[in-house]
């Protein structure tokens, strides 16, 4: 059964366009609120938002729906989409729910659900509640009303939780960290967690007026971390994106490091520690050179499809806990049961902090294979699977890479796009190549 809503991170779009209304949110949390009914007589959501001025009327359009259907629900106010799912854990709920359009622009929003186990659902429980969706409504009557209430700690309680993640024998002190949250959801905690622990912490993107998340600042526009890091001279830079799930991190020279990097220096401190490493989970973008990197240090790597719940349902089939993705959503599973950007900042902080040296030092041995990313647009009815000169293009690059790159094509799942990347250790190889297959794309 396909879904008509739900896309690879819950619900997302413009707000004051379906889906993104009022009516169909309030539609959204009653469905819902049935589903968890099925299996438990009063359950307790937990919802937490991101900072754009949308956020309020689409979490009065929640609470209504949840108490509608006799579900009682707790507000959190804002909180970054990680610290939704540890308080869901941490709280006992039955789900959580986050506000919030990641890193999109202020006009966008969306909503996304945890289990109780802290953790992404599955696609057949989307599934479930789209088809609860085309039922009509069955409103639970006065006596049996949803309560609501506001938990007022939330934002300390997961402060808490992010320090407890960095090991107690390391400090901070000494460092100076520029703390970008991108005027999102952890605009009032980034700052906190780093100082905390010890550093000095010099805050830009912490100051949202509901219409400037994401806007210029945070994970998607690091260019902004670079320029305060280097004004600052600072020892280190985090950059978090509007739900503060994903992480952009700067050196003291002012050198971005994407999350392909990051989640290779998070295996290699633990490698260095004498900890097994078993295997990794990227994705079908993930850089080649982390690949080779981490077969030659003698571990396993394996790519899942693009969206951090895909990496994340491979880590749970293998018993694997780390993965991740180059655009920063990386996943330590033996730290949090999602994607963290806090978290995962600090076990990079950590790693320079036991080894003494900086992000450079670090990934020395790892130099990224350039990527070249070209998109097709699509005629309607194209079928590029059944491209004869596209399949024979490919075959050929492929054949003249060998094991110094390769190929990936793929449609978009939201537009009528077909993106072609060629990556090769030659920077010029990649982009011939990708040029010579989008070209095959178009004649088909």
């Amino acid at each position: 059964m396909s879904r008509t809503y739900f896309g690879t991170d819950g619900i997302r779009g413009t707000v004051g366009q379906p889906p993104i209304t009022p009516d169909f949110v309030l539609r959204l949390a009653h469905a819902v609120g049935r589903v968890l009914r099925r299996t438990e007589a009063r359950p307790t959501v937990l919802i937490g938002k991101d900072t754009r001025i949308s956020g309020y009327m689409l979490e009065s359009a929640l609470e209504s729906g949840f108490n509608s259907a006799g579900v009682d629900v707790v507000l959190l106010g804002p909180l970054p989409t990680p610290g939704v799912a540890y308080l869901t854990r941490a709280q006992r709920a039955s789900l959580g729910v986050v506000i919030s359009a990641s890193h999109n622009a202020f006009p966008d929003n969306g909503i996304k659900f945890f289990s109780a186990q802290g953790t992404k659902l599955p696609d057949a429980w989307e599934q479930e509640v789209e088809a609860a969706l085309q039922e009509p409504p069955q409103w639970a009557d006065s006596a049996s009303l949803g309560k609501a209430r506001r938990l007022d700690d939330a934002a300390g309680r997961y402060i808490e939780f992010c320090k407890s993640t960095f090991a107690n024998d390391l400090t901070l002190k000494g460092r100076r960290i520029v703390v970008d949250a991108a005027h999102g959801a952890a605009y009032h905690i980034a700052p906190k967690v780093f100082h905390e622990l010890g550093a000095e912490v010099h805050a830009i993107g912490c100051a949202p007026d509901g219409l400037n998340i994401n806007d210029g600042v945070g994970a998607t526009h690091p260019e902004a971390l670079v320029r305060a890091v280097k004004a600052n001279h600072a020892d280190f830079g985090v950059a978090l994106d509007g739900d503060a799930d994903r992480l952009q991190m700067v050196d003291a020279d002012g050198r971005l490091y994407n999350g392909d990097e990051l989640l290779y220096l998070m295996v290699q401190d633990r490698l260095r520690r004498g900890e097994r490493v078993p295997g990794v989970v990227g994705t079908l973008m993930t850089n080649m050179a982390v690949e080779l990197a981490l077969r030659r240090a003698g571990v396993e790597f394996v790519r899942a499809k693009v969206g951090d719940r895909y990496v994340l349902e491979v880590l749970e089939q293998r018993g694997w806990v780390l993965g991740g993705e180059g655009s920063g959503h990386l996943l330590c599973l033996d730290r949090h049961t999602t994607g963290d950007g806090l978290v995962s900042a600090l076990q990079v902080l950590q790693a320079a902090c036991r080894a003494g040296q900086g992000l450079a030092e670090l990934l020395q041995d790892v130099t990224l294979f350039p990527q070249c990313l070209l998109n097709v647009r699509l005629r309607p009815g194209d079928d590029w699977k059944a491209n004869a000169r596209l399949a024979q293009e490919t075959r050929e690059l492929e054949a003249e890479l060998g094991a110094s790159g390769r190929v990936l094509i793929r449609a978009s799942g939201t537009e009528p796009l077909l993106r072609v990347m060629v990556e090769a250790a030659d920077e010029a190889v990649a982009q011939r190549g990708a040029q010579r297959l989008a070209d095959a794309a178009r004649a088909g």
